[in-house]
């Protein structure tokens, strides 16, 4: 059956559901974008629109409901593709068109498509991005075994003191030997989210989730510590290639739970006694290619419904002496983390920077109500944290938790490194 019939199939039967939103920004200041043009199509049919909507002053669409394959065909290996691809179009007054194609939707899941935008320039008027297979579904090269702790006694291979986590991963397009790949400047966190989605299904149990998503963490954080392809000769951090590193793809949506999940806990990685640097924690499908020595993802999927904990999946496959660590430095982050969650009746002058960087955000995001800046916690400031947490995406509470106050710094940092530029 065509790919077209399949899809036309689904919105006759009883088909499964999943969320979408886009999300759409400038590229040169990452402020929203309010009044673009969004259509949604199904790919093997671009010129057949489902949904027109437009970005509000968040620069978001409302959130729609759109046909999926059934659930299960992500819960299990087989060769049904068990999402959905649809194409999305976005149009804006002074902006290059972007059309992002094969943007992923899995059944019960909400799918987060980000945009951003150029400003019109002489001849570029279009961007266009092309969603390969997910790593579960498509044809990938296997990984090429490494060992998983770099050797310390090479003149030159550990150049860095301590574990950092960086505000940027230079991502390589390709292989490391191809230079005609282009290079891309990409926040840790946002690479994090695109790998974790582009490896794995949001549909799977959290702790399979939360598992994964700590072996990519330490395996980019060893690539970054040991700064390996520096070392070689290469001006990034870190490749898309499936061979030498992990899964990127440029412009790929991503999935709400994935995205809180890497929120929760994007500073860790995973550690050995005695052992400075991250774990190079390397993993395979243990479908189609099994790795004994290493995670198996549809393993860690079937562990974690026997009720086994993120943890427990994590020493199963790479020992019991594995543990999961902290990293000492969060690159571009003004203040670190209080240590204990914001909320009513709170006082401090972490609440007062807090005041002060949502109402320099609110500049860009005008949903979010300007506060007063006392430095005490009152229903303005949680009525305000609360549409901070709507917009971007995380659990509404009004409570500003280790999540949401990196999200918070992450987004002031971005807003007003580029005010100070202009």
């Amino acid at each position: 059956m065509r790919k077209t019939d399949f899809w036309r199939a689904m919105q006759t039967e009883a088909a499964a559901q999943g969320e979408l939103y886009v999300q759409v920004t400038s590229r040169i200041d990452n402020r929203p974008i309010t009044g673009a043009k969004v259509t949604i199509s199904y790919t093997g049919e671009p010129d057949s629109t489902l949904e027109e909507l437009i970005t509000d002053e968040s620069g978001q669409t409302e959130t729609v409901e759109l046909p999926t394959p059934p659930l299960d065909l992500s819960l299990q290996p087989q060769e049904l593709q068990p999402y959905s691809e649809y194409t999305i179009r976005v149009t804006a007054p002074g902006y290059e068109s972007v059309d992002v194609s094969g943007s992923e939707l899995l059944a019960d899941e909400t799918s987060i498509q980000p945009i951003r935008m150029l400003p019109v320039t002489e001849g570029e008027e279009y961007a266009r991005y092309v969603i390969g297979a997910h790593t579960l579904y498509g044809e990938y090269p296997e990984k090429i075994p490494e060992e998983e702790v770099k050797p310390v006694n090479e003149t030159g291979e550990i150049v860095l003191s301590r574990v950092v986590v960086p505000e940027y991963v230079i991502v390589h397009d390709g292989s490391p030997s191809d230079s005609t790949a282009a290079d891309y400047y990409v926040r840790y966190r946002d690479y994090i989210k695109n790998v974790a989605c582009s490896e794995i299904y949001s549909t799977w149990p959290e702790a399979a989730i939360r598992a994964n998503v700590l072996a990519i963490m330490s395996f980019t954080l060893n690539r970054v510590y040991t700064e390996w392809y520096r070392n070689k000769g290469y001006d990034f951090t870190i490749t898309s290639s499936t061979a030498y590193d992990h899964k990127w793809i440029n412009g790929r949506n991503i999935f709400e739970n994935v995205s809180r999940i890497v929120d929760e806990q994007f500073g860790s990685y995973l550690s050995r006694p005695n052992v400075k640097q991250p774990i190079l924690t390397q993993y395979c499908d243990g479908d189609r290619v099994i790795c004994p020595d290493w995670m198996s993802q549809w393993g860690s999927k079937s562990l974690a419904d026997q009720g086994y904990s993120a943890t427990q999946i994590l020493r199963y496959y790479y020992g019991n002496s594995i543990y999961i660590n902290s990293a000492e430095t969060i690159e571009g982050i003004p203040s670190s983390w209080p240590g204990f969650d914001l909320t009513i009746g709170a006082s401090g002058l972490k609440v007062q920077q807090l005041q002060e960087q949502l109402n320099a955000i609110s500049n860009g995001y005008p949903a979010i109500p300007k506060i007063p800046v006392d430095g005490i916690y009152g229903e303005a400031t949680q009525n305000a944290v609360r549409t901070f947490q709507r917009i971007f995406g995380l659990p509404v509470t009004g409570i500003v938790d280790y999540p949401t106050w990196y999200r918070i710094q992450d987004i002031y940092v971005g807003v007003t490194r580029i005010a100070e530029l202009v």
